[in-house]
């Protein structure tokens, strides 16, 4: 993720392209250089708006556009927030876009409420809006949404958990991402449903923002307020990192079980290292390569995609439990992202 929405992550040095001319011709922005619009050599443009350009997730997910646009012809453009939950700096690149003369905007949106005002004005241009991984709110807003069923990535590592388990009593910690953030309550409930849980089973909930450091202080809480956890949820990797090193100076690291979401190459050798148990991994390339096909056919034919369209997720783990359907490590790094 952990490209995730309306979070109050640390500011990153990205840029989203100010101006017409930074998005049709040069690469835009400062410091990282967060554009292009050399992928791709046709007359049809497409635009990826991604949250920022620094994310392991986003930087797969550029690579994965970048790929389909020389694959299908046409010409993306790109533009990031300068931090993650920069809805500003998403709809200023949506208007530029728009006015460039793209013909669809992929995006993730950092606000999935505040950006819909912005996709409306695009739509009403005849732009094809797809969302990436984080659906808008309403979904409807966009066009399509190319996403990981986040609830399923939440059941799978709940399930898992349940039966690794294998009968004991769980004090589970939940360590979340942000109040109301879509991405991060569907794999919230999606664990607790896997486990067969409730929130009343909950002993420790903290936000974490999908921070490590926060993750830390986060576990540290948890084990004051509840110093027999032996189960932690977590909503992405670098939360879990966050909870093993916590655990690891509390001398815990090897009797609690952490499972996360996400799949990134950092956190599925934190699973092979036996730092996490187990990992949903999700696929950013394949949701931007599957979004530029999708503006590709619109322009060619005027088919537009629509609904919604599960790029896939798959449990990570070297300790397969019974009954639950996995993969190993070795498959997870050959196709981990960032």
């Amino acid at each position: 993720m952990s490209r995730i929405s309306r979070l109050p992550s640390s500011m990153l040095r990205v840029a989203a392209c100010t101006g017409i001319a930074a998005l049709t011709l040069t690469a835009c922005g400062s410091g990282s250089g967060s554009g292009t619009a050399n992928a791709g050599s046709g007359s049809v443009k497409v635009g990826l708006i991604t949250k920022t350009d620094t994310n392991p997730f986003f930087v797969k997910m550029k690579e994965g556009a970048e790929k389909a646009a020389k694959e299908n012809g046409v010409q993306l453009v790109t533009a990031a927030g300068k931090f993650d939950g920069d809805n500003a700096g998403q709809v200023t690149a949506v208007e530029n876009m728009v006015a460039s003369g793209v013909k669809g905007i992929l995006i993730t949106p950092s606000d999935s409420k505040a950006i819909v005002p912005a996709i409306e004005k695009a739509k009403a241009k005849g732009v094809l809006v797809i969302a990436l991984d984080t659906p808008t709110d309403p979904e409807s807003a966009a066009d399509a949404l190319f996403a990981t069923d986040n609830l399923k990535a939440g059941e799978l590592i709940g399930e898992y958990a349940k039966a690794a388990m294998k009968g004991k009593t769980a004090k589970i910690a939940a360590l979340d991402l942000a109040p109301g953030v879509s991405v991060g309550v569907q794999r919230h409930n999606g664990f607790l449903k896997g486990f067969g849980a409730t929130d009343k089973d909950v002993a420790c909930a903290q936000d974490t923002g999908g921070d490590q450091s926060k993750g830390q202080t986060a576990m540290e809480n948890c084990l004051q307020k509840e110093p027999g956890i032996n189960v932690v949820y977590t909503i992405n990797e670098p939360a879990a990192l966050g909870a093993y090193t916590a655990l690891k100076a509390k001398g815990r690291e090897k009797d609690v079980l952490i499972v996360s979401v996400d799949g990134g190459c950092t956190g599925t050798r934190a699973v092979k290292d036996g730092k996490i148990a187990a990992t949903s991994q999700q696929y950013p390339l394949k949701m931007a390569a599957e979004g530029v096909k999708a503006v590709a056919t619109y322009a060619k034919d005027g088919k537009k995609a629509s609904g919604y369209t599960d790029t896939g997720v798959t449990l990570i783990t070297d300790k397969a439990q019974d009954g639950v359907t996995s993969k190993d490590t070795a498959y997870g790094l050959d196709n981990c992202w960032g």
